[in-house]
């Protein structure tokens, strides 16, 4: 069992089979509904000039500034008419093989509980904000969401093969923790930094991490960090190009992988395309918002 509160080792009473359970949207507190128009004005106001244009347009067609936490059985119908994803509320993280069967049907699964008052800073696990806001909107673009629909089942194959760790990495830095090129500037569109107050800002300005071009299998080799900011981003040249390159089939790129070494963090490499040549000063400071 995980530290985290919402992990649990089979479905929790009232979860079906395939750990989803009902959003019960009328149960959140006013203290809860208040949190997410809280975290909602914060980003807002940061992300302007640095999440990329898709992101905002998803946002406005979902339009999920109404007030509070956004009620599902409004929300999904638009969603679903135009890329034919719904969102399903889970107890929390749920088993890889559960995730990518929801992902490989177009089912996105959210978190149902929402961060208290006071940890609107910093979350380990992923909540309602974090999902919905940061994730939900890029599933408008049907570029994106053939991308989500192709990795679930991807998934699937790559736990077959014992290849998740590799296959992992690439979410981290796509999914969660992608830049793109937008309109001749670098933009945030991973919902780990969208989400994030401290991360937006750091992601795009900040001169400690390395920026360089999406590499598939380069990315695939690369470590992460799971509990601090990124010590490298990797930037798309738009959506398009992700759908195209993970669209390929993966068979050729796990036969090379197998036995070969992970790239550290902070390692720039002669063929990567350089955006940013990072000083990795934040991270000589230990992190964890060091000054």
């Amino acid at each position: 069992m995980s530290d985290f509160e919402h992990v649990f080792d089979k479905p929790p009473e009232g979860a079906a089979e395939d750990w989803t359970i009902p959003q019960d949207w009328r149960a959140y507190t006013e203290t809860e509904h208040k949190t997410w128009d809280i975290l909602y004005a914060r980003q807002m106001k940061i992300l302007p000039g640095r999440a990329a244009d898709v992101f905002f347009k998803g946002l406005k067609a979902l339009d999920l500034n109404t007030g509070g936490i956004p009620d599902f059985s409004l929300m999904n119908p638009k969603l679903q008419a135009l890329t034919g994803w719904t969102v399903v509320c889970v107890p929390g993280l749920v088993p890889d093989e559960v995730f990518f069967d929801h992902l490989a049907n177009r089912r996105f699964p959210s978190g149902q509980f929402i961060r208290k008052p006071d940890q609107l800073d910093y979350l380990q696990e992923p909540d309602i904000f974090h999902d919905v806001f940061g994730h939900v909107p890029m599933l408008t673009d049907p570029d994106f969401a053939a991308y989500m629909e192709a990795y679930g089942k991807g998934g699937q194959r790559a736990a077959s093969l014992g290849m998740l760790q590799n296959l992992a990495r690439l979410y981290w830095y796509t999914v969660e923790f992608g830049l793109m090129q937008d309109n001749g500037a670098l933009r945030i569109y991973g919902a780990g930094i969208v989400s994030s107050a401290t991360e937006s800002v750091f992601a795009i300005e900040d001169p400690s991490p390395n920026r360089l071009g999406f590499d598939l299998e380069r990315v695939m080799k690369t470590l992460y960090r799971i509990d601090d900011f990124q010590q490298v981003y990797f930037v798309i040249d738009s959506i398009e190009q992700l759908k195209r390159e993970t669209l390929k089939d993966f068979g050729p790129i796990y036969d090379r992988l197998q036995g070969a070494d992970a790239i550290p963090i902070e390692t720039i490499l002669p063929t990567d395309e350089v955006f940013t040549e990072g000083t990795q000063a934040y991270a000589a400071k230990g992190g964890r918002f060091a000054a």
